[in-house]
């Protein structure tokens, strides 16, 4: 897409509240990938791209690569359920968010922080999940 030439890739978006990251391809394409919500993997976006990139409005923003961790991993922990190690820390962190809203407070710079290390660990575990299946989108690599 000639509106990404010279940009370099990967970029990540929220799309309607849902992380989208626009990726270089092996063959040296631009494809875009949107988080589902339904199994935490990976949904071709490419019809996405022109309205992001051109159409805009107020339900896209541009994120960091951070952001973007979060945004995904918040998604994975409130939309999922299941068994194991990377289910156990989602629920770490809604028992962290329950708490501080039945404190009615904001978290602290350690809870945030706590926070953050938590969903970095828990993207990288559950993308390399993704990998192992097959997902042709996953990278366990962009949390580093």
């Amino acid at each position: 897409m000639e509106a990404l030439v010279g940009v370099e890739l990967p970029v990540f978006y929220s799309y309607y509240e849902s992380p989208v990251k626009f990726v270089r391809t092996a063959d040296g394409r631009v494809a875009a990938w949107r988080l589902s919500k339904d199994t935490g993997g990976w949904l071709s976006a490419d019809h996405l791209m022109e309205t992001i990139l051109l159409v805009g409005g107020d339900e896209i923003e541009e994120l960091t690569r951070e952001e973007f961790i979060q945004l995904a991993e918040h998604d994975r922990g409130y939309c999922l359920r299941g068994e194991g190690a990377v289910f156990a820390l989602y629920e770490t962190i809604r028992a962290i968010q329950h708490a501080l809203a039945s404190e009615r407070r904001h978290p602290s710079p350690a809870e945030s922080a706590l926070i953050a290390g938590i969903q970095r660990r828990t993207f990288v575990m559950f993308e390399e999940e993704l990998q192992r299946a097959g997902d042709p989108a996953a990278d366990p690599l962009l949390a580093q």
